[in-house]
């Protein structure tokens, strides 16, 4: 058998379709979300970097959640396009291993980013005496650091055994990109290390983080019910409501994708819930953040003001 792991192989990549019109459909559509998501997260993090209102650890964090979503779809959405119009659909062996690993470690950033988002709330509303000493720019920075530590780790050693492996049934990798479930479905050589690795990580960084997020809400609804008056508590849940919607669309699809069992999932399916965390996710997040926040809203129409009347 021939092997495809060699440094000067070549993945070939599956386009959105095969049909003409069908191409121009997708990539317009593709193009749309992803200025979208570019202009959205952009302009969310220019109105939080201008307003002196919004210098807060809550605005600190949506700030570098909007920098994740721009890279993640970036890692992404790109080569989706150039796939869907381009004759030449492959990527290198080297350009494939470097998608997985900016994949990986851009996703596992954003999913502890978000406990950290979690866990801001929590002070804020279950000790707001303590918040600003417990808060502090020191630690706001660290927590940030850590959880692009943690995943430039966690990622590394997921796409060196993925990488590792040798891909001999094919070089068709049945994705728009590359991403590991696909990867697995061409080698030769058992995965069980590979699968067990993903589990393990999934746990420690998705399941980890989302049990993080379950307790600091838990703490909330209970600080939440002791509240007397329901203005206070629909003030304590407009905080809470975009996070959580956030929370539910990621996380939702990230464990579906990573992990439902390999033989219980088909390459059409993954290929759908992938595109739904990677590309849908990043463009709502900052249109769910703005919606349904006053300073976010009051800021951005500030700023139009200011434009307009220069």
């Amino acid at each position: 058998m021939e092997l495809f792991n060699q440094s000067s192989s070549r993945f070939i990549l599956l386009g959105l379709s095969t049909v003409p019109y069908l191409k121009i459909v997708f990539f317009l559509m593709f193009l749309l979300m992803y200025m979208i998501t570019l202009s959205g997260n952009l302009l969310l993090i220019t109105v939080v970097a201008l307003n002196r209102r919004l210098q807060t650890p809550m605005y600190f964090f949506l700030s570098n959640l909007s920098m994740i979503d721009m890279c993640f779809s970036s890692t992404v959405v790109p080569k989706i396009l150039s796939n869907t119009i381009s004759k030449d659909k492959s990527i290198s062996f080297v350009g494939c291993a470097t998608q997985v690993y900016f994949h990986l470690t851009l996703g596992g950033s954003e999913c502890l980013l978000l406990a950290v988002m979690a866990y801001d709330r929590y002070t804020a509303i279950c000790n707001p005496l303590h918040y600003r000493a417990i808060m502090d720019w020191r630690l706001c920075i660290g927590l940030v650091t850590g959880c692009w530590i943690m995943s430039f780790i966690v990622s590394f050693i997921l796409t060196f055994l993925t990488f590792q492996l040798p891909y001999c049934k094919s070089n068709l990798i049945s994705h728009f990109f590359c991403e590991m479930p696909s990867l697995f479905r061409l080698s030769c050589q058992d995965i069980s290390l590979n699968e067990l690795a993903e589990y393990i990580s999934v746990a420690i960084v998705v399941l980890g983080s989302f049990l993080l997020i379950l307790l600091s809400y838990l703490c909330i609804f209970i600080t939440v019910l002791k509240i007397r008056t329901n203005k206070e508590r629909q003030k304590v849940f407009s905080t809470c409501g975009s996070h959580i919607l956030v929370v539910s669309l990621y996380y939702g699809t990230i464990m579906f994708m990573h992990l439902h069992p390999r033989s219980a999932s088909s390459a059409e399916q993954d290929r759908v819930v992938t595109i739904l965390y990677t590309v849908v996710t990043p463009m709502v997040n900052p249109i769910i953040y703005s919606v349904r926040n006053k300073d976010i809203k009051e800021a951005i129409r500030k700023e139009v003001n200011n434009e307009a009347q220069l």
